[in-house]
């Protein structure tokens, strides 16, 4: 057998899109020159992936465990635990996790800012310190500040179920009330309740928002809660793979899903942020450097899907011409030891401005493959490669073997 391959997955966030009416109803990826990422799919192996299956609507935390050869049918257990993981905030088991944002709100308890104008470090740090360490009904409410105006809450106690609803309704208007089933999650979603009250109770006032109100900015006047979740039975990557793995990533989420899979996250400079602002060469330095050390590396770039979100489609196209530099970074460093792959963990088009279930664009190189018809990437163009169309937890396999990573099945 030749030596083995390392294996390099460069998760472009929420890259895959639709039609845009901006942009005469092609996709930024259509729409945007990108020599470089051609190159890779006119050298490489193309297709296009359901990333957890067809029609399906993948959460990046969801799609993620599916591109690292999970079933997320499994072991998704919800996305808080992975949120409060990737900035520090580790639960155990019992715990319930909730992702969070501070937002705004009025006197009536209605969103009039879910991101509260994207507020961040060190103003979340000094509210998420307020709020740190509170006990509602004998239950510990441990808080940490995330990436912009994301946050993480553990409930520690006896009695928890994550099985209750948001408190954030998702878009402006009235908050919810928390809500659940059975003994144990109706008290989980008191707690919860309790804990809405009390954070906008502690937080209207606060120093920072005294200051954010005079300046004419939105307060972080509340911490709202969405995607309970206990924590997650998962073999670890590393053991399940018989390789050694390691995540570049910004996001918190992100890197809170790799931790608990068992891939060792990896410090950054502070130009690799996890937002639109993050200098993706400088990433790229770092995947590649981590590829002296380890097998595998999993990348993640979040700025198309902040632009998908925003409904930006030409900070999108922008985003893309970045994207493309960085392929181009990688095409020039990348040594032929390596299986590189691009893809995207879902789309999330700039008309929607939310994840839909439409399949997204891969192409897969390394020295040696078989070359296909496909030579543009893009959602249509990548279709016309030899991979045809796949689930996200084929990738990994797919890679494995081209690595010459995998053992044979039969005599």
């Amino acid at each position: 057998m030749s030596d083995k391959k390392s294996i390099l997955f460069v998760i472009m966030d929420g890259l895959g899109d639709r039609g845009c009416k901006d942009l005469d109803w092609k996709t930024p990826l259509q729409y945007t020159d990108t020599p470089n990422l051609d190159w890779f799919t006119a050298n490489g192996t193309a297709g296009i992936v359901d990333i957890i299956a067809p029609g399906v609507r993948p959460g990046s935390d969801t799609a993620h465990l599916s591109i690292l050869g999970y079933d997320p049918f499994e072991v998704y257990k919800g996305r808080g635990p992975f949120e409060a993981a990737g900035i520090g905030l580790i639960s155990e088991p019992g715990d319930v996790t909730f992702r969070c944002n501070f937002s705004t709100i009025n006197k009536k308890f209605e969103v009039t800012d879910r991101r509260a104008g994207r507020i961040g470090a060190p103003d979340t740090t000094k509210l998420a310190e307020a709020l740190d360490g509170m006990v509602i009904d004998g239950v510990k409410c441990l808080v940490k500040e995330g990436t912009e105006h994301r946050a993480a809450l553990v409930l520690r106690g006896k009695g928890l179920s994550a099985d209750v609803s948001d408190v954030d309704p998702h878009h402006l208007g009235k908050i919810l009330t928390s809500e659940g089933k059975g003994k144990e999650a109706e008290f989980t979603a008191s707690v919860v309740n309790k804990f809405i009250k009390e954070s906008y109770r502690i937080l209207k006032d606060h120093p920072v928002n005294v200051k954010r109100r005079e300046e004419g900015s939105p307060e972080g006047n509340v911490l709202l809660t969405r995607g309970a979740g206990s924590y997650p039975d998962i073999v670890p990557f590393q053991e399940k793979n018989n390789i050694k793995a390691a995540c570049v990533a910004g996001v918190g989420m992100i890197k809170g899903i790799c931790k608990i899979c068992g891939l060792d996250v990896l410090e950054l400079p502070s130009a690799c942020t996890g937002g639109l602002n993050t200098d993706m060469l400088c990433k790229a330095n770092e995947a590649l450097k981590a590829l002296d050390v380890y097998d595998f590396v999993l990348m993640n770039v979040k700025a198309p899907d902040v632009s998908g979100h925003d409904s930006a489609a030409q900070g999108k196209c922008e985003v893309v011409k970045r994207l493309d530099e960085m392929a181009g970074f990688f095409r020039k460093n990348i040594k032929d030891d390596v299986v590189i792959m691009f893809t995207a963990d879902h789309c999330t088009p700039v008309d929607i401005g939310d994840h839909t279930g439409d399949p997204v664009a891969v192409t897969i190189y390394t020295k040696g493959i078989v070359v296909d018809d496909a030579v543009k990437y893009s959602e249509t163009g990548c279709a016309k490669g030899r991979l045809g169309r796949l689930r996200g937890k084929d990738l990994l396999p797919i890679c494995m073997d081209l690595a010459d990573r995998t053992e044979k099945f039969g005599a």
